[in-house]
């Protein structure tokens, strides 16, 4: 059964405000207990859990009966452009964030709409994206954040408007294309804008009445700590104004321990000697409390960045085992293409090195320290002002975005990848207008480059977390990939990202390819899980576009691969057949 909106139903749905097929009689509160501990039956945050695992504890669906997974439901978001927000599950209503900022509210198990909100941009509005990355829920509220540089409160039961408030300003460069994180009725949310000279933060919000609590700069301002590896005099001693890190993916959090870890993008412009040092906090994770925003401790997985290896999603909270004790760990596949374990203090007050290890190929890296990790590098490959140098992997790195998965019951890590990609270009000094692209290289002059006689780009990479050795790998000689991963109690795994459309199904601990599903566009979403009255649904939103898009024109002109997918988004839900 298949429920598609009319295109004259959406031309309707798609004006300013709210649209409604009747509010909700009832909605069971977001509560701090409820989010420490989510039930099987919902997903109520964009990695299902706080540490981050994108995992779901229902095991309805397993690898025996995969193969009787049926489409039950589709609906029209009735946009284009990259889908990269996943379904959010309370209580049997879904709500999904689409680009140009809009929100669906949705009956999980039927697909009748219940309402759908959309707000216009202001007159004379731009940004380099318009995707959203997903809600959050607290309360009686459904909580997301615009492009346009706005945090906005929606009432769960009707979809209208409580407050709004400004995050960033667009005028700036700024834009948001992150989800925000509830953590104890604070609303917690960064910008994007790294490559437009945005010094980069966080924000917290009063749940309920959208006051501003607190920001927290990823660069510090000169006499705060970390200052001092930003210039101090000369040409560049205002580059920490401008300097990038850049927060734009939602943080994890350790409820035990009251400590929330969040990523930092790129530094601003991408060339490292246009702001010498090491450039604290870019390229890094931190660790922070959430009742003031402070910065407790960081790790930087590489200093003075030149690479726009942007470290933007916070590592995934994972208790490992040594010498018969449970120590918790970090573990973080970089977008330099290394994947990271890291110990942390239980109140985030240190985190130090454990290990690393490439998982892709990376060229720049001439060693790594092995007690703290910092890493040498080969200046042949490392872009300077003026000079053209060729670096692997590319901007988009090994890891670029998507969420890794964690399975708690086989203790293996799954990790979206990219490799045999590399990238070039020779920065130049530019003048900083706010607004205005500010990388230090004109897009137009970056070059990508593919290695020789290549097997592969995309693929999935099975990590026994313990010891970081590969299980297994898939590889997908056609495509990159752009899929986050959703791991089950039954052992399997869901993920999309390739450009041919297709929603897997892999056996967790084999790699087995179980069961797939084409889609009317490519998924670049999160898939989630949830159950209504005993039944376990998956549920995916298709949508191609951004970088993804940009990339295979890309690929097919230069290698005849299929022109782009087409775009349009639409939500599909899965449920295993009557029989």
């Amino acid at each position: 059964m298949q429920k598609l909106a009319t295109s004259a139903a959406l031309a309707a749905m798609l004006l300013s405000g709210t649209a409604f097929a009747g509010p909700l009689e009832s909605y069971k509160p977001v509560t701090k207990e409820r989010m420490s501990n989510p039930e099987p039956e919902n997903w109520l945050m964009a990695k299902g859990n706080y540490a981050g695992w994108s995992y779901t504890p229902l095991d309805q669906i397993n690898a025996k009966n995969v193969k009787k997974l049926k489409p039950v439901w589709s609906f029209a978001t009735g946009v284009t452009s990259g889908h990269e927000a996943p379904a959010i599950i309370n209580d049997g209503v879904m709500f999904v964030a689409t680009p140009y900022n809009q929100v669906l509210a949705i009956k999980a198990a039927t697909g009748e709409q219940i309402w759908r909100y959309k707000r216009e941009f202001p007159e004379g509005f731009s940004a380099f994206h318009v995707t959203n990355r997903g809600v959050a829920l607290w309360g009686d509220k459904v909580y997301v954040g615009g492009a346009d540089c706005k945090l906005t409160a929606l009432d769960a039961k009707t979809g209208k408007q409580v407050w709004e408030s400004t995050v960033c300003d667009w005028n700036d460069g700024a834009y948001i294309t992150s989800a925000p994180v509830a953590v104890n009725g604070k609303i917690i949310i960064g910008p994007s804008g790294g490559e437009f000279g945005i010094r980069g933060f966080v924000k917290a919000f009063d749940s309920e009445t959208g006051k501003e609590l607190w920001t927290s700069y990823a660069i510090p301002a000169p006499g705060e700590p970390g200052s001092e590896t930003w210039p101090q005099d000369g040409q560049w001693k205002d580059a920490w104004k401008i300097g990038g890190g850049t927060m734009w993916m939602p943080g994890n959090y350790d409820v035990k321990n009251d400590v929330l870890y969040w990523g930092v993008g790129n530094g601003s412009p991408w060339v490292g000697d246009q702001r010498p040092g090491d450039n604290l906090y870019v390229a890094s994770s931190v660790a922070m409390d959430p009742e003031t925003g402070k910065i407790k401790s960081h790790f930087q997985y590489h200093w003075n960045d030149s690479w726009d290896w942007a470290a933007m999603n916070p590592p995934t909270l994972i208790d490992l085992e040594k010498d018969g004790q449970k120590q918790p760990n970090l573990i973080s596949a970089q977008r330099n293409g290394y994947l990271y374990r890291l110990n942390h203090a239980k109140d985030g007050s240190k985190i130090d090195f454990v290990d690393a290890r490439p998982y892709v190929k990376n060229n720049v890296f001439k060693s790594v320290d092995p007690k703290t990790g910092r890493p040498t590098y080969n200046e042949e490959a490392t872009p300077g002002t003026a000079k053209e140098r060729m670096y692997c992997p590319s901007i988009w790195g090994g890891k670029d975005w998507p969420y890794e998965a964690y399975n708690p019951n086989t203790g293996i890590l799954y990790v979206p990848f990219n490799d045999n990609h590399c990238m070039a270009y020779a920065g130049k000094v530019q003048e900083r207008v706010p607004g205005q692209w500010y990388a230090g290289v004109e897009p137009q002059d970056i070059k990508v480059t593919i290695e020789d006689g290549f097997k592969y780009i995309g693929g999935i990479q099975a990590i026994d977390a313990a010891t970081t050795k590969e299980v297994w790998r898939e590889t997908y000689p056609g495509s990159w990939n752009w899929g986050s991963i959703m791991t089950t109690a039954s052992d399997l795994i869901f993920a999309g990202g390739t450009n041919d459309r297709m929603f897997r199904a892999y056996d967790g601990k084999s790699g087995d390819l179980l069961w797939e599903f084409k889609t009317n566009s490519g998924i670049i979403s999160p898939p989630t899980s949830f159950s209504v009255d005993g039944k376990q649904y998956i549920a995916v939103v298709s949508g191609w576009g951004v970088d993804a898009a940009w990339v295979q024109d890309l690929m097919a002109d230069r290698y005849g691969w299929e022109k782009n997918a087409p775009q349009g988004g639409t939500v599909w839900v899965f449920a295993l057949g009557d029989d």
